[in-house]
């Protein structure tokens, strides 16, 4: 009887064990410009859920404790991951002094070329490439939007839309766009996406959307700060506190765990002497 409830313990030192993952991830990117960090949802799942109800055993009527015996395993309950969702809440801007460097305030993202497309991010530690190209401190060129007139990543044609700069100073306005010697040479290009779910991270600073079709706000309001960047939005306090939490849970169904080996192993060996 005691190993039906080893898996119970089992599932949920599991859950805590997902749960310190993500939480170690969170600290160890506290510095990485545009993080956005990660939080875990669990449900309970019920074995009693799953069996259709004229197969559920259940007494229906007060009975005894020895009526819940032929309960076929509908008395069994487990922790279930539901999911890992990312918290888009804005971080800290912080002033670097590079004019390169943009800080983005607001729902928007900047958009980027991969070689598997244009992807989406908030970290805006920018350089030139040796060929004067604007790019991520990942290598990644940024772009810009298409034709005049033309909404944010409308124009398909991203490798027409990098942008290009010789070797004076650049000026990016609160709106984003970029001039150089007083010419204008484009808008960037910052996504607001109507709703976030359909965004997924991509390592700890890109996001691609599952979903091409996703509402994208027409006008976008984020404003883009020059010589700064936006920081981490982790809680460094509020994850070490939650560190320490998820730990005492691990060890408390590591506790249960082993309880319940050893009364298996008493189960086991030592009642059948007593017969």
């Amino acid at each position: 009887m005691s190993s039906k409830g080893i898996y119970s313990a089992l599932s949920g030192a599991m859950a805590q064990g997902q749960q310190l993952d993500t939480i170690a991830n969170n600290i160890a990117n506290a510095n990485t410009p545009g993080f956005k960090s990660d939080k875990n949802s669990f449900k309970e799942y019920l074995t009693i859920l799953e069996r259709a109800p004229e197969v559920n055993t259940v007494p229906r009527i007060p009975g005894s404790i020895g009526s819940f015996f032929d309960m076929e395993g509908t008395d069994k309950s487990y922790v279930e991951p539901a999911g890992t969702y990312t918290d888009y809440k804005q971080g800290g801007i912080k002033a670097t002094g590079n004019p390169l460097d943009i800080a983005l305030e607001g729902k928007g993202f900047l958009e980027v070329l991969t070689p598997q497309g244009p992807r989406f991010t908030r970290k805006g530690t920018l350089s030139l490439s040796p060929t004067g190209q604007l790019i991520t401190s990942d290598g990644l060129p940024v772009l810009k939007r298409g034709a005049v007139g033309a909404q944010p990543g409308e124009d398909a044609n991203s490798e027409s839309r990098t942008i290009t700069l010789g070797g004076t100073p650049v000026t990016f306005t609160q709106q984003g766009e970029v001039f150089q010697d007083g010419q204008s040479l484009g808008q960037l290009s910052i996504i607001e996406f109507e709703d976030n779910d359909h965004l997924r991270k991509i390592g700890n600073a890109l996001y691609a959307t599952s979903d091409p079709t996703a509402g994208r706000i027409l006008n976008p309001s984020t404003d883009v700060h020059q010589g700064s960047i936006e920081i981490s939005n982790v809680n460094i306090v509020k994850e070490m506190t939650d560190m320490i939490q998820a730990t005492r849970n691990f060890e408390s169904s590591q506790r249960v765990i082993k309880a319940y080996d050893e009364m298996d192993s008493k189960l086991v060996n030592d009642v059948p002497k007593l017969g």
